[in-house]
C-alpha cells in the first residue's frame, strides 16, 4: 500500500501506464527500451508496493485486473494535474504577479501625465498580472508613506536629504512668479526690487523648495499647500506666489493671471522618481521602474 508517493513511484506507474497502452509486456519493450525480464520485476515492484495485482500475463494473453483498471483511471487523472501544475508553474515563473503603488504629485503637466500612461501601456504589455494604484499626494505625505513602505515608487519634488530613499531625476518644471488682475503689479511691466518687497506673497510649507525662489518678500499672510489653494490667493488681486508655468498658462491666457518680471523671478523644480532604500523591490516594481524610467528618458 503506497503512503507516501516518490519520484520512484510516479517511473513505476508510467511504466504501467505504458505497458497496458502497448498491449502486454512484450509490445512494451520498445517503447521503455527495457528487456521483458526487467519490465516484469518492475511491474512485481509496483505490485508490491501497492499491495494487489494489476495485471493477469499467461497463455490467455494479457489483460488488466479490476483494480489495475481503476487504478489506471486515477494514474491519468494524475499525471494531466501534474501536466497542468508544470504549465502552469512555468508561466508563473515568467509573469508578473502581485501590487505596485505608484505615488505622484498634484497638477503635473498634461505631458508628464502622458509619459506616466506611456509607461503604464508598456508595462501592460508585459506577461503579467498586476494591480497598479495610482496616489496623488502632497510632497511630505509622499515621503511619510514611503517610509512607512506603504508606496513602492512616488514621483515628486523631494528634499533629497532622506537618506532612505533612491533618487532618479526624471524632469523638471518652471514656477514663475504671478500676481493677478487687480494686483499693484499687473499693470507695471518692470516692478524694481523695492515694489516686490511691499508685496504679500503666499508661502509653502516646503522649505527646501522655497529656499530656491529668487522672490523671497518678508511680507506673508497667506500659506497653502496646494497649487489650486495658492492660485486662489493670487486671484483674489492681494498677494504674489509662485505657480507652476503650465498651471497658470491657460489664467494668463484668459489675461487673469501675468508673470512678475518672467526673465530673473522664475526657477525649476526638479522632479524625482524615488523609492525606499530598505523595501526589496519585486519583479513587478523592478519592470513599472524601469518603464517610467524609459519613457522620461
Amino acid at each position: 500500500m503506497l503512503g507516501q508517493v516518490h519520484d520512484l513511484d510516479l517511473q513505476l506507474l508510467r511504466l504501467f501506464v505504458c505497458v497496458v497502452e502497448c498491449g502486454g509486456f512484450s509490445a512494451a519493450q520498445g517503447e521503455l527500451g527495457l528487456s521483458q525480464s526487467s519490465i516484469s520485476q518492475q511491474m512485481a515492484k509496483l505490485e508490491t508496493r501497492l499491495g494487489y495485482r494489476l495485471c493477469s500475463r499467461g497463455k490467455g494473453g494479457f489483460s488488466v485486473t479490476p483494480k489495475g483498471e481503476q487504478l489506471l483511471s486515477s494514474i491519468r487523472e494524475l499525471f494531466q494535474s501534474i501536466e497542468a501544475f508544470r504549465h502552469q508553474s512555468n508561466g508563473v515563473a515568467g509573469r508578473l504577479i502581485g501590487e505596485v503603488r505608484l505615488g505622484f504629485s498634484e497638477a503635473l503637466a498634461p505631458s508628464v501625465l502622458q509619459k506616466v500612461a506611456a509607461a503604464i501601456g508598456r508595462f501592460r504589455e508585459r506577461d503579467e498580472s498586476v494591480r497598479i494604484e495610482l496616489i496623488s499626494a502632497m510632497p511630505a505625505e509622499m515621503e511619510r508613506l514611503l517610509l512607512q513602505q506603504r508606496l513602492d515608487l512616488a514621483i515628486g519634488y523631494f528634499s533629497q536629504v532622506q537618506s532612505a530613499f533612491d533618487y532618479r531625476q526624471l524632469f523638471s518644471e518652471t514656477q514663475h512668479l504671478y500676481c493677478a488682475h487687480g494686483h499693484p503689479l499687473f499693470n507695471n511691466e518692470a516692478p524694481d526690487d523695492q515694489a516686490l518687497q511691499a508685496c504679500d506673497r503666499v508661502d509653502h510649507p516646503y522649505r527646501f523648495l522655497r529656499s530656491d525662489e529668487p522672490f523671497q518678500g518678508q511680507r506673508c499672510s497667506a500659506r497653502s499647500e496646494q497649487v489650486e489653494g495658492t492660485l486662489a490667493f493670487i486671484l483674489s488681486g492681494k498677494h504674489v506666489g509662485y505657480l507652476p508655468s503650465h498651471f497658470a498658462r491657460s489664467w494668463e491666457d484668459l489675461g487673469l493671471l501675468k508673470a512678475v518680471r518672467r526673465s530673473d523671478m522664475s526657477f525649476e523644480v526638479a522632479f524625482h522618481l524615488a523609492r525606499h532604500r530598505a523595501q526589496i523591490p519585486g519583479d513587478a516594481h523592478k519592470a513599472l521602474e524601469q518603464d517610467l524610467l524609459t519613457a522620461f528618458a
